[in-house]
């Protein structure tokens, strides 16, 4: 089993124990973007609790990656969902799956066909 697949096997368990609905599909293509960075361990994982980091996430995924133009404010409040949806006692929530949930948020998987 290749080190990706030992991070998406992982991924897949954290949903699975979350109650996390997305497509697996889209999962795998998402981490596959996201490149060494899932290697990382500081960067594998996103922080709700702290401003630069969601911050990083609207600026860098959401209008970069995603191309969204919404204000800052409809932004944020994605984002907010998405902590919400993985849970606010999750200390640990994974970039790749925390990813997933916003392309799947704003329909936008097909930046990933």
């Amino acid at each position: 089993m290749s080190q990706r697949d030992e991070k998406l096997a992982h991924y897949r368990d954290f949903v699975a124990q979350h109650n996390i609905t997305l497509d697996d599909a889209l999962l795998v293509k998402v981490t596959i973007g996201l490149g060494p960075s899932i290697y990382n361990k500081n960067a594998e994982l996103i922080a709700c609790s702290q401003v630069d980091e969601l911050t990083t996430v609207r600026e860098n995924f959401l209008k970069k990656k995603l191309a969204l133009t919404l204000s800052d404010k409809e932004l944020d409040k994605a984002i907010k969902e998405v902590c919400q949806e993985i849970g606010s006692s999750v200390k640990t929530k994974f970039r790749a799956v925390f990813y997933t949930l916003l392309v799947k948020k704003f329909d936008k998987a097909d930046i990933y066909a």
